[in-house]
């Protein structure tokens, strides 16, 4: 299917927000490569809850995972999920479908609709240091989504736990593996995270501008900003804040992102993670 039939629900959060959520004047110390990543490396991530790193992918397999996903966009198959950015919702009718293509926000469910993709996904590297971290070999990645936050329009993602989105076991140890296919920098929504906040536990989340924490509650003094190259990773738990802010440039900020479980954690119902992480309306305000 070409991209002037392409087709896709429409981001309804977002808004306006205080530039003060972000800070930019503590780096992340990146490894240099995905084989750099030792048992130091292991016991660093566990205490801080991330690790960055600075060349994972080659410049042929970023290269490479950028047109598998303009491939995939391109046959806008049904079999994913696709979502575009508010600002641009008025005017999809009127673009062309380059424009249309990058008006995207999210793309999810296309790892197994392009073998370019899937072998990122299943990188024996990337999965050595997720095995290590969740500490059994029989991993599953059990969530594939592109944030490709788009010239302009791509909106803040606010600080959340990327747990408080999944109906899987409290208790499970969840990796997420954030790529950047694009330079990610300051001014177009790089990662920015808060070291050791996972080891906090969960904390309640409220329908603001996403599913986020309330911005009161954000260490702002522990933020620590996370710009990578094209071919980038970052490595980060799934109780850790984290959150990106908007893209307020005209160049992409494209990633990828994966999230591998141990295959034995089961789910639960959503009832069950609420009561975890959505308090709103039972003493607990934002």
């Amino acid at each position: 299917m070409s991209t002037d039939t392409l087709t896709g629900g429409v981001d309804t959060l977002g808004g306006e927000y205080s530039e003060h959520l972000y800070r930019n004047d503590v780096v992340a110390q990146a490894v240099p490569d995905l084989a750099a990543i030792d048992a130091d490396a292991i016991e660093e991530y566990r205490a801080m809850g991330f690790l960055a790193v600075d060349h994972a992918l080659t410049a042929e397999e970023t290269a490479s995972a950028i047109v598998g996903l303009k491939t995939v966009i391109d046959e806008a198959s049904d079999r994913i999920d696709l979502q575009f950015e508010a600002a641009v919702a008025d005017q999809l009718e009127s673009l062309t479908p380059d424009e249309k293509a990058d008006s995207i926000r999210r793309l999810m469910k296309f790892v197994n609709e392009d073998e370019r993709l899937h072998s990122i996904a299943y990188h024996p590297e990337i999965l050595r240091v997720a095995r290590e971290i969740i500490g059994t070999d029989d991993i599953i990645m059990f969530q594939d989504m592109a944030l490709l936050k788009p010239p302009g329009v791509g909106r803040e993602k606010p600080w959340h736990q990327d747990k408080a989105f999944f109906n899987i076991d409290l208790n499970a140890t969840v990796v997420g593996v954030w790529i950047a296919l694009d330079e990610a920098t300051f001014e177009n929504g790089c990662m920015h995270v808060l070291p050791g906040s996972h080891s906090e536990g969960p904390v309640p989340h409220f329908a603001r501008r996403d599913w986020q924490i309330c911005d009161t509650d954000v260490a702002l003094a522990r933020d620590v900003a996370v710009p990578l190259k094209p071919g980038g990773l970052l490595f980060f738990d799934g109780l850790i804040h984290h959150g990106t802010p908007a893209n307020r440039t005209d160049t992409r900020r494209r990633a990828i992102q994966f999230h591998y479980v141990d295959r034995n954690v089961f789910t639960i119902p959503e009832e069950d993670r609420l009561e975890v992480y959505g308090l709103e309306g039972r003493g607990v305000t934002c």
